[in-house]
């Protein structure tokens, strides 16, 4: 089994950035694909971005390109997702997820590990 842990949300103004993190434990992080979600309220999860076991391989969805940056430390278990120049529509509760095989996807059921969530609410 592998535990994620998020933290790093929280209440911003519009233009603002804000860096998430998520902490795996318990088997080989580095192995995984680790990917990134949120789910704005009332309406289902989406993807957001996603990142290859080596790092070099990096996905995003196109409403975030140019202002999200997801990168990984492996040596300390831990994804990040940079957002900038945030904007009221990125409100959402954001999760981290990972995926037991080297290659990436966008779809939720991809996925096999999800941490429990952090909140982010950027305000005009």
């Amino acid at each position: 089994q592998v535990q994620l842990v998020e933290s790093g949300g929280g209440s911003v103004q519009a233009g603002s950035s804000l860096r998430l993190s998520c902490v795996a434990s318990g088997r080989t992080f580095s192995s995984y694909c680790m990917g990134w979600f949120r789910q704005p309220p009332g309406t289902e999860r989406e993807f957001v971005a996603a990142n290859s076991w080596s790092g070099r391989s990096t996905y995003y969805a196109d409403s975030v390109k140019g202002r999200f940056t997801i990168s990984r430390d492996n040596a300390k278990n831990t994804v990040y997702l940079q957002m900038n120049s945030l904007k009221p529509e990125d409100t959402a509760v954001y999760y981290c997820a990972g995926r037991q095989t080297i290659y990436c996807g966008t779809r939720t059921d991809q996925y096999d590990y999800w941490g429990q969530g952090t909140q982010v609410t950027v305000s005009s």
